[in-house]
């Protein structure tokens, strides 16, 4: 009798056991209000062991369970509603959960947010996870005087090293708020560099805006805008340093582009955002003077702000950290550490996942607009040349970040307002400072938004008078 007492004791605590585990379990996934409304206190939050984190932890993972119809989503930081975060919906999506769909909505192909990687990263939520306490890295700088994480040093120069699109030996580096401040001190580093004449700031048509509006916004009496280099090509009588961006890929129309300008006085800034297996092929590492990436593009996360430079001057080096220290200290130390976590979830395969999965993204994204487009007498998109890639090894097919458009008819002057009528949100080719019978659109957006790209298309061109049949 008493080993069968024993033993129905046992399986009771047992069951016991097993319902308050699932209960806790449940109550740590829903968040911090948990099953019938019920609220974690500071203490009862722990999961294997934590303690302070317990609490953050299940709130993000409150923020992230929330589905949001699979047309939008919670951030920490959001509105809240209902005692949680509150869905953000893409475009033409509305309504607390993001199920309505708002059919009269323009297609919005206009910014460059790098969301299609956003499933990636949910695919990798655990690893890619960062939690931060309270007292992280109050100081001005690291423990070494430094504004720059060593480890963080380590880890891109390894990755540039497994892609091949860069070679980082003997250059120095600097992390900027993106390449935005990155370009802006580069342009203050090598203006007065050789000469006491002001400099000019040249770039190939058509040009990331950015380049002109920063050098004209901050209107130094050391450099100017001067426009396209080709004016300056021949020229023999120039007094100065010329200062010429070269973007590759380009932004708008995805080129390869190269210096045009050559000689003691020329000083060149590479911009190459976008030189990653999943925009371009890596023919060979780029090996300048001065090149500026941004994480941006590379992971997506365009709202951390952060990018670095390779420079292999000294003095070029001294000037730009200046320039930085004095606008803004360095880059958030916060920042630095999530650029860390994100970089050691690529690193761990050399960076296969994430460009294997950019990279068929964006073909297939290409590929359904190239066979639209394929439809129309009216619009006709750019031609990048395959590349051979070292980092896939093969020559792979293009998969530019944005469509170069073109309206060929003769009377189609302005070809974003075109597109505008026709419920489409681009860039007309005069902000990249080229004709306006361009348009750029944005193929780097979430699903949504390039669905609703193709679809508003689709309709534009069937309207055409002797259209293909798709």
């Amino acid at each position: 009798m008493m080993a069968r007492s024993e033993g129905s004791i046992f399986k009771l605590c047992f069951l016991c056991s097993l319902i308050a585990n699932l209960f806790f379990g449940v109550n740590l996934y829903l968040g911090r209000r948990g099953v019938g409304g019920w609220k974690w206190s500071s203490d009862e939050v722990n999961v294997q062991g934590l303690s302070w984190s317990g609490r953050a932890a299940a709130e993000a993972e409150s923020a992230a369970a929330r589905e949001c119809s699979g047309h939008g989503r919670a951030f920490l930081d959001g509105a809240v509603a209902d005692g949680r975060p509150a869905c953000e919906c893409n475009t033409c999506y509305g309504g607390p959960d993001c199920s309505l769909f708002l059919s009269s909505c323009s297609a919005n192909a206009d910014g460059g947010d790098p969301l299609f990687l956003e499933p990636f990263w949910k695919q990798h939520a655990e690893s890619s996870a960062v939690v931060v306490a309270g007292w992280h890295r109050m100081s001005y700088s690291f423990s070494d005087q430094t504004t720059l994480s060593q480890e963080l040093e380590s880890l891109l120069r390894k990755l540039h090293s497994q892609v091949g699109n860069a070679i980082t030996d003997d250059k120095y580096i600097l992390f900027g708020a993106g390449s935005t401040q990155l370009l802006n001190a580069a342009v203050h580093a090598l203006s007065h560099l050789n000469s006491s004449f002001p400099a000019s700031a040249v770039a190939s048509i058509p040009y990331y805006a950015l380049y002109q509006m920063q050098t004209e916004f901050f209107d130094s009496a050391d450099c100017s805008f001067q426009g396209d280099p080709a004016r300056w090509k021949n020229a023999t009588n120039t007094t100065g340093d010329i200062i010429e961006f070269v973007t590759a890929p380009n932004n708008p129309n995805g080129q390869l582009n190269e210096a045009i300008l050559h000689g003691p006085n020329v000083k060149t800034i590479h911009d190459r955002a976008y030189y990653w297996p999943h925009f371009t092929g890596i023919p060979s590492p780029a090996d300048e003077d001065l090149t500026i990436f941004t994480i941006s593009k590379l992971t997506g996360h365009a709202g951390s702000r952060f990018g670095w430079a390779f420079i292999r001057n000294e003095e070029v080096y001294q000037r730009m950290n200046t320039f930085l220290q004095l606008n803004t200290m360095g880059v958030s130390r916060d920042t630095q550490l999530r650029a860390m976590k994100l970089l050691k979830v690529i690193i761990e395969d050399g960076g296969r996942e994430i460009f294997e999965f950019g990279y068929k993204t964006m073909t297939k994204r290409w590929d359904r607009l190239r066979k639209t487009l394929s439809m129309s007498n009216r619009f006709s998109l750019q031609k990048v040349a395959p590349e051979n890639c070292t980092y896939f090894q093969k020559v792979r097919e293009p998969t530019p970040a944005y469509a170069w458009v073109k309206c060929e008819r003769e009377e189609d002057k302005n070809c974003i307002e075109i597109l505008n009528a026709a419920k489409i949100l681009g860039r007309g080719g005069s902000v990249f400072h080229d004709d306006d019978r361009y348009a750029r659109l944005s193929l780097i957006r979430s699903d949504d938004d390039f669905d609703m790209l193709i679809s508003r298309l689709e309709s534009l061109v069937s309207k055409e008078d002797g259209a293909k049949i798709m």
